[in-house]
């Protein structure tokens, strides 16, 4: 009788412990597009899952009768009742705000995560970048992300940006898991990301997950949309300076669909109709196929293709762009294990036509990229990402052929480069208690300089010290060794540590932390304080060591009010090895000893993020203010030696020590909404002459330590009305007007200030160079 009772007791304890896991992909009900990063809440058990990059969820719950909580911001929320006996597959589908039933109401609330041990990332919707006012009206991703705490950029007209005082070359730029090499178009005036083809955009500024590498900044991780599969629709806009249109609709109706999309300037064509030969312009073109083969597979196939062009008089004509293309295989193996394989090719080109002195010169950067992604959803408390990823570099640092039959250069074939990286990643979320999570991983890589390639021997260092003259100088070489192809010319290994944690003292408050270390193996040549389209990739190899990022992190998070407010306040440090510095009067272009110019040093930052969001009602917006201090130091290699600016720290190109930004959006009516956009920041770090001499009756100025001045604060305040025109129409030609003002008060920041002998008075004076002015401008948007 006594064995009856425990094989009872023992059989249903047994019962009771028995775990079922429901799985399954979310999409949007009118597209089908799948969606990402939404939320998946069980009230009965207190637990929820997030859907990854692709849609997909799983929830390991013990066997029982419950209810699925499911939202995102911008659609209404959806309950699903499930009785749970075994494992079950449930796809979902959310409907979209403006398709919904009066009565249904919508999420409209992007509360900080606060239990999830992730920190130090801002993700924005479009339709949040779209209300932003812009210069021109063109709507822009890049400019959008200068709102968030810790990145700025180096002022109006700079391409790239900066997170958290590293440079624009230190942050990894993602369009469907492609490398984008340069990120702006016309010299930094646009983004290349046609904001109508964009569906997600993540950046991560610190706690970065294994999964990514290469870089010792951030990770700007941006997905297109997968194109409509249930109906054909088009939409496009009609601006100052350029159009876009964009097509979309099934290939199979709700199994597959096709999305393209274009997007040109066409202010050239207005200067043809002048005496002016000059023109600037750019297009590009977006792509992307997608075909569901069955429940567990998917394949993906996404390109871009973007060009910039530049002709001053025929004389000078300057050709740049990326081009991308990516082949994924999604696969579900079970309820548990998600996997995702990419074939992926990426490249940059830059070429220039040089007709008044008759020659060309082409350089770039292209590689091809192989990663397989999985992730295994081991039970409610544990969820495995794991991966491995193999990239071929080809770089090429310049060729320079004859312009013309009357040229007289002759050509040359600067050194091609080859390098190979690989890693592999293991990392774990994991769920202790209720109010403990753990994020921990480890990412392994590895760096390889390849052949066929001429290395050049030194005595000693490439870079050598004239005591006499107290300058560093080139040294030459004293022999040469060849290296086969694929060859290995120079090996480099790095363990990449990446740990998070989040404690929740209750549903509204947590406070977490964070360290990571990364390691960036290419590097950007370059002597300016934001990138060109000139600047030259080059890989690490026996004289240009590896950048290495390590990175702490500590923030306080909070939602308050219902989830009408939620705050959050970071503090962070971090150091980086190796950071290349350059010699006085180093020549960057066409140059095949680059070895010759660059010295390693080290970069540090630290400081204060602050964010105060405010998620409903008819004003929506935030406040973000960031404190920070961003130095670099290049000291000497010996006692003898001086360094950079005397081995002393110095505020490096990106330091902006205050930088204010409140962005707000307001709606009026149906028919009316509103935005506006202010900006304060310490101005750019800047070395004036603080003395004069004369020689030989030429004057020459004397300057005091690196970067020891400023430009003067950059601020401008810019506005924005939407106009649509038929709010309640839901289908057929459907259209609005956006009227913006950029800089109201017409702020003539400073780009640069120049200093010169005014030849009336004979006194000095400084000239400052400003780029933008008040700016009005106007689009027209439509879709049907």
């Amino acid at each position: 009788m006594r064995n009856l009772f425990y094989l009872l007791l023992w059989l249903g304890v047994s019962a009771s412990a028995q775990k079922a896991t429901v799985s399954g992909t979310l999409r949007d009900s009118a597209t089908r597009e799948t969606m990402i990063g939404a939320g998946i809440f069980v009230p009965e058990a207190n637990t929820g899952a997030v859907t990854n990059e692709y849609g997909f969820f799983s929830l390991t719950l013990p066997v029982g009768t419950y209810t699925l909580r499911i939202s995102s911001v911008g659609y209404a929320d959806l309950e699903q009742r499930l009785e749970l006996t075994s494992d079950t597959r449930l796809d979902l589908e959310l409907v979209q705000a403006g398709e919904q039933l009066e009565e249904v109401i919508i999420n409209e609330k992007p509360r900080s995560d606060i239990r999830r041990a992730e920190m130090s990332t801002a993700k924005l919707s479009i339709e949040t970048i779209k209300k932003m006012p812009v210069v021109l009206g063109e709507v822009d991703v890049l400019k959008s992300i200068l709102l968030i705490p810790g990145v700025t950029n180096a002022g109006e007209g700079a391409s790239g940006f900066n997170v958290r005082g590293g440079g624009a070359d230190q942050n990894l730029i993602l369009l469907d898991e492609a490398t984008i090499f340069n990120s702006s178009h016309v010299f930094g005036f646009f983004s290349v990301f046609n904001p109508d083809a964009i569906k997600d955009l993540k950046l991560y500024k610190g706690g970065i997950p294994a999964r990514f590498g290469g870089r010792a900044s951030s990770v700007l991780d941006i997905y297109q949309k997968d194109g409509n599969a249930n109906n054909f629709s088009m939409n496009g806009g009609i601006g100052l300076i350029s159009s876009r249109l964009l097509a979309e609709g099934p290939i199979v109706k709700e199994k597959g669909s096709f999305l393209i999309g274009g997007r040109a300037s066409y202010g050239h064509l207005l200067l043809k109709l002048s005496d002016i030969k000059n023109s600037a312009y750019f297009y590009d073109l977006n792509t992307k196929l997608n075909y569901r083969l069955d429940k567990n597979n998917s394949l993906y196939l996404s390109g871009y293709f973007g060009r910039d062009v530049f002709n001053l008089s025929g004389s000078f004509m300057n050709i740049y762009g990326n081009a991308t293309l990516n082949l994924r295989w999604n696969h579900i193996f079970s309820d548990k294990l998600f996997s995702n394989l990419s074939l992926i090719y990426s490249d940059y080109y830059y070429g220039l036509d040089l007709d008044f002195v008759g020659f060309k010169y082409d350089s770039g950067i292209r590689n091809y990229n192989i990663r397989y992604d999985f992730r295994n959803y081991l039970s409610e408390k544990i969820t495995l990402a794991f991966g491995t990823n193999a990239i071929y570099y080809e770089f090429n640092p310049g060729t320079i052929s004859p312009l013309g039959a009357e040229s007289g250069f002759n050509g040359q074939q600067l050194d091609l480069k080859y390098a190979f990286e690989p890693s592999v990643y293991l990392e774990a979320d994991h769920k202790l208690t209720h109010d403990l999570t753990l994020r921990y991983g480890l990412r392994a890589s590895a760096f390889y300089r390849l052949g066929a390639s001429t290395e050049k021997i030194y005595a000693g260092s490439p870079v050598s010290f004239n005591p006499d003259l107290q300058i560093y100088e080139k040294a030459q070489p004293v022999g040469y060794k060849y290296f086969g192809s694929n060859k290995v010319m120079k090996a480099y290994g790095n363990l990449e540590p990446r740990f998070s944690m989040s404690y929740a003292f209750n549903s509204d408050k947590s406070v977490k932390v964070s360290y990571n270390r990364m390691t960036q193996y290419l590097q950007l040549v370059s002597n300016t304080s934001s990138p060109t389209p000139l600047d030259v990739w080059t890989p690490s190899d026996r004289y240009i060591r590896p950048q290495r990022l390590d990175q702490v992190a500590f923030g306080y998070f909070a939602n308050f009010s219902s989830d009408r407010y939620s705050f959050e306040g970071e503090t962070f440090y971090r150091e980086v090895k190796n950071r290349i510095d350059y010699i006085d009067g180093a020549d960057l272009i066409a140059n095949d000893a680059l070895e010759q110019v660059i010295l390693n040093g080290e970069q540090r930052a630290y400081g204060i993020e602050l964010l105060l969001r405010k998620n409903t009602g008819a004003l929506t917006g935030w406040i973000s203010y960031t404190l920070s201090k961003s130095q670099q130091r290049t000291p000497g290699r010996t006692a003898q030696e001086p360094g950079i600016n005397n081995g002393e720290w110095y505020r490096s190109p990106y330091d902006k020590t205050h930088n204010l930004a409140v962005t707000s959006a307001y709606e009026l009516s149906k028919k009316w909404s509103f935005g506006a956009n202010f900006t304060l920041q310490t101005g750019q770090p800047a070395t004036f002459p603080v003395g004069q001499y004369q020689y030989q009756d030429i004057t020459v100025p004397s300057y005091g330590p690196r970067n020891m001045n400023s430009l003067p604060a950059y601020h401008h305040l810019d506005l924005s009305a939407t106009w649509m025109p038929k709010p309640d129409k839901k289908k057929g030609w459907r259209s609005e007007w956006v009227f913006s003002i950029y800089n109201v008060y017409n702020r003539r920041n400073a780009a640069s200030l120049s200093f010169s002998q005014n030849e009336e008075s004979g006194r000095n004076e400084a000239v400052r160079f400003s780029i933008f002015g008040i700016v009005p401008g106007i689009s027209y948007n439509f879709k049907f």
